[in-house]
């Protein structure tokens, strides 16, 4: 009998990406209807272009999708958490509504998940890559990652991925400091300081598809920075 997964997708003024991201969405229903039952918890994170009516339109002729809205920005990380709290699922997964990730790989990521809590994609694990990104923004991540694997003496490779499966009585209610980019980080360092278990599953970065990129450069880098440094001193647990 087909698993049940909820795939939350975090959105943000990306009304020219959303005909594409729906094509994917339901080719992946269809590919894998055989495996996994899937339900769709978009969330419009406050966007201030035409994705709120347009997904309106989508999800009206799709049974599967539940739509959820931040009447303001709050940031992927809340938009993320928001969906985890209206999936209805044990297992649930996270994407990103840019499609920097081939969305294929979940049936895959859902194998791996086995007895840990959750499985994050990994495109700096050896047998990962990346494919378009630019190398500033490579080399800030894996550096950022780099910190993070040596801090906490893990041998995670990959620390600010969005594409992950979750179970999701592990995460739904654990609190997050930070709302936007930095509390991807964050979530994965307070399952691992509760003694959860996180597996990597190598795969592909690209570059996004369509739309700009919402991140904020030198906000990021220091939030970061303050948050190895909370770490460091034993203040996220």
């Amino acid at each position: 009998m087909p698993h049940a997964l909820s795939v939350v997708v975090p959105l943000k003024d990306e009304e020219d990406g959303l005909a594409a991201l729906f094509v994917a969405l339901d080719a992946l229903q269809r590919d894998v209807a055989d495996r996994l039952t899937l339900h769709f918890v978009v969330v419009d994170d406050g966007s201030s272009d035409r994705t709120w009516p347009l997904l309106q339109s989508y999800a009206a002729a799709r049974p599967a999708v539940t739509l959820c809205r931040h009447e303001h920005n709050r940031g992927i990380a809340a938009a993320i958490q928001t969906g985890v709290r209206a999936a209805t699922t044990d297992l649930v997964a996270s994407i990103d509504g840019d499609l920097s990730y081939d969305v294929r790989e979940l049936p895959a990521m859902v194998d791996r998940l086995g007895d840990a809590d959750l499985v994050t994609a990994s495109p700096y694990h050896p047998d990962g890559g990346v494919a378009g990104v630019p190398p500033w923004r490579l080399s800030l991540s894996r550096g950022l990652s780099r910190l993070y694997r040596l801090l906490l003496r893990s041998p995670i490779h990959t620390w600010t991925s969005c594409f992950r499966v979750y179970r999701r009585q592990r995460i739904v209610d654990l609190p997050l400091s930070h709302e936007r980019f930095l509390g991807t980080a964050e979530l994965l360092i307070r399952v691992l300081r509760r003694g959860g278990r996180v597996v990597e599953h190598p795969c592909v970065l690209a570059t996004r598809r369509f739309g700009q990129s919402k991140l904020k450069v030198t906000r990021t880098v220091f939030g970061h920075l303050g948050l190895l440094t909370k770490v460091a001193l034993g203040l996220v647990r």
